[in-house]
């Protein structure tokens, strides 16, 4: 028989979507906050450019360290659960079989259907039943840790890397309003894609990403004036 196109979801991308756009973001508002903090405090070129490089290099990693302690731990998490899923399924197989089918008599199963489905089910994959339908667990979302480090790694890298250009081939002078503009047109541009990506409004997700990087880059910048000012 022919098989049918297969169906796309948004929720496929999830994870390295959620990685990648978070470590772009960063990299960019960080990296042009910085650099509009240390130039309103009237820095030289040359420190400027140092401060940005020593932010993208320090971000990178710091994304990298914190996205794989945390998807570790959701991973270690899962692990542990299965484990435990697993010694149930040897001490008390019947009473894990009328526990998936009291799953699927909840979600509207005939109890009859739903024990003859529970048992088809453990035949085949016990465990995977169980860590699907009881813990929720799918093999299409499950935490690569890995991954998620080096995608958030590098997206910050490079979202650090546009704001760092602008600030190596602007005019001091102009420094402070092509940097802000840019980063601002960039943020824009991600959270559209990002939006759009994920399956929701495009001009919604670039208005909030606009609105709170917009804000990130006044205070910071205000913060560099105020402590420029005061020395």
């Amino acid at each position: 028989m022919p098989v049918g196109n297969k169906e796309r979801h948004h929720t496929d991308r999830i994870g390295w979507l959620r990685a990648a756009v978070l470590g772009a973001n960063d990299g960019i508002l960080s990296t042009s906050s910085l650099v509009l903090g240390v130039a309103a405090a009237h820095a030289t070129h040359r420190n400027l450019l140092i401060a940005g490089m020593a932010g993208l290099v320090a971000g990178a990693m710091s994304m990298a360290a914190g996205e794989y302690v945390s998807v570790h731990s959701q991973a270690d998490t899962e692990s542990a659960d299965l484990d435990i899923e697993r010694g149930e399924l040897k001490t008390d197989n019947k009473g894990e079989h009328k526990e998936l089918a009291a799953i699927y008599i909840a979600r509207g199963l005939d109890p009859s259907l739903a024990k003859q489905v529970a048992q088809q089910l453990m035949v085949h994959d016990a465990l995977g039943a169980h860590a699907k339908d009881e813990l929720g667990m799918s093999k299409k979302l499950r935490p690569r840790p890995i991954q998620a480090a080096l995608s958030s790694a590098g997206s910050f890298a490079l979202g650090a890397l546009m704001p760092l250009l602008v600030t190596a081939i602007a005019p001091v002078q102009g420094l402070i309003p092509l940097v802000s503009v840019s980063s601002l047109a960039l943020l824009a541009l991600l959270g559209g894609l990002a939006a759009r990506a994920g399956g929701a409004g495009v001009m919604i997700g670039a208005m909030r990403v606009t609105f709170w990087g917009g804000l990130a880059m006044a205070m910071t910048a205000g913060i560099g004036w105020l402590f420029g000012a005061v020395v």
